[in-house]
């Protein structure tokens, strides 16, 4: 099987139209927080959303995909990272990943308290948040595995 678009692919590309964020199939408005929908969200290549969704292969790609740029902007942001265990890492990366690059680096007393190697007060700021309260159970596990390194 040949790794080229079919010829039906390329006739549906062409005739669908390639969207890479949702929207409505009806009116082929985007879908934006507080928009009333008249058909289905659609996305891609005539993806229809809410009859179809995605396969657990397909999300996997994307978590993937998500993973990679977590990656990349946890290592610019925060060079010294490298150094911390792949555990500790791993935290500061779920951490964007769940809030963005920009809430993690809110943590400034956790981060500058994880650079100088104080584990103990790094999951202490951690516990000590509004991402603790909104997301307890989280929040320890994350604390757990930089107490545990």
């Amino acid at each position: 099987m040949s790794t080229a678009p079919s010829s039906l692919a390329a006739l549906l590309l062409r005739e669908e139209g390639l969207r890479l964020t949702v929207y409505d199939d009806a009116t082929g408005q985007p879908l934006l927080p507080g928009s009333t929908l008249r058909g289905h969200p659609t996305i891609g290549i005539g993806r229809c959303l809410d009859r179809r969704g995605i396969t657990t292969a397909e999300a996997l790609g994307l978590l993937e995909n998500d993973l990679a740029e977590v990656r990349t902007a946890v290592a610019a942001a925060l060079p010294w990272a490298a150094e911390l265990t792949d555990n500790r890492r791993m935290v500061l990366e779920a951490m964007a990943f769940q809030l963005g690059l920009a809430g993690l680096l809110g943590f400034k007393g956790t981060l500058a308290a994880l650079r100088r190697g104080d584990h103990e007060a790094a999951a202490a700021g951690m516990l000590a948040s509004l991402w603790a309260r909104q997301t307890p159970a989280r929040a320890q596990r994350m604390a757990m595995m930089m107490r545990a390194g």
